[in-house]
Protein backbone atom coordinates (compact mmCIF):
# COMPACT_ATOMS: atom_id res chain seq x y z
CA UNK A 1 0.00 0.00 0.00
CA UNK A 2 2.59 2.22 1.13
CA UNK A 3 4.52 1.67 -2.44
CA UNK A 4 1.53 2.47 -3.93
CA UNK A 5 0.49 5.50 -2.62
CA UNK A 6 4.59 6.51 -2.73
CA UNK A 7 4.19 6.16 -7.06
CA UNK A 8 0.70 8.47 -6.86
CA UNK A 9 2.98 10.74 -4.50
CA UNK A 10 5.85 11.01 -7.41
CA UNK A 11 3.25 10.73 -10.30
CA UNK A 12 1.47 14.13 -8.48
CA UNK A 13 4.55 15.73 -8.27
CA UNK A 14 5.56 15.56 -11.63
CA UNK A 15 2.40 16.77 -13.12
CA UNK A 16 2.66 19.03 -10.66
CA UNK A 17 5.57 20.75 -11.98
CA UNK A 18 4.77 19.99 -15.72
CA UNK A 19 1.81 22.02 -15.21
CA UNK A 20 3.61 24.93 -13.16
CA UNK A 21 6.14 25.17 -15.78
CA UNK A 22 3.22 25.24 -18.94
CA UNK A 23 1.62 28.48 -17.06
CA UNK A 24 2.31 31.97 -18.99
CA UNK A 25 4.29 34.75 -16.87
CA UNK A 26 2.12 37.21 -15.65
CA UNK A 27 4.16 40.33 -16.36
CA UNK A 28 3.12 41.81 -12.65
CA UNK A 29 5.78 40.65 -10.82
CA UNK A 30 5.14 41.60 -6.72
CA UNK A 31 2.51 44.33 -7.22
CA UNK A 32 -0.23 42.12 -6.13
CA UNK A 33 0.83 41.08 -2.84
CA UNK A 34 0.88 43.85 -0.76
CA UNK A 35 -3.07 45.07 -1.14
CA UNK A 36 -2.61 45.80 -5.04
CA UNK A 37 -6.48 44.16 -5.26
CA UNK A 38 -9.47 45.42 -3.17
CA UNK A 39 -12.13 43.64 -1.78
CA UNK A 40 -14.25 44.00 -5.07
CA UNK A 41 -11.69 41.86 -7.04
CA UNK A 42 -12.00 38.77 -4.73
CA UNK A 43 -15.86 37.98 -5.68
CA UNK A 44 -16.47 35.26 -7.96
CA UNK A 45 -12.78 34.71 -8.65
CA UNK A 46 -12.46 31.04 -9.07
CA UNK A 47 -14.12 31.20 -12.58
CA UNK A 48 -11.87 33.61 -13.70
CA UNK A 49 -9.08 31.37 -13.29
CA UNK A 50 -7.38 29.90 -16.37
CA UNK A 51 -7.71 25.60 -16.90
CA UNK A 52 -3.65 25.39 -15.82
CA UNK A 53 -4.19 27.95 -12.49
CA UNK A 54 -7.40 25.10 -11.90
CA UNK A 55 -5.37 22.24 -12.38
CA UNK A 56 -2.54 23.55 -10.78
CA UNK A 57 -4.96 24.29 -7.23
CA UNK A 58 -6.04 20.84 -7.87
CA UNK A 59 -2.92 18.77 -7.95
CA UNK A 60 -1.48 20.84 -4.80
CA UNK A 61 -3.82 19.90 -3.03
CA UNK A 62 -4.25 16.20 -3.80
CA UNK A 63 0.08 16.63 -3.26
CA UNK A 64 -0.38 18.01 0.21
CA UNK A 65 -3.17 15.33 0.80
CA UNK A 66 -0.94 12.82 -0.22
CA UNK A 67 2.02 14.11 1.87
CA UNK A 68 0.12 13.85 4.86
CA UNK A 69 -1.25 10.26 4.36
CA UNK A 70 2.22 9.12 3.97
CA UNK A 71 3.89 10.71 6.56
CA UNK A 72 0.98 9.67 8.74
CA UNK A 73 2.03 5.57 7.39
Amino acid sequence: MKVFLSLIHIALAVGLMAVVLLQQRKTGGFSGIFGGGTQADTGGQWQRFTILTKITVVLTTLFMVSSLVLVIL
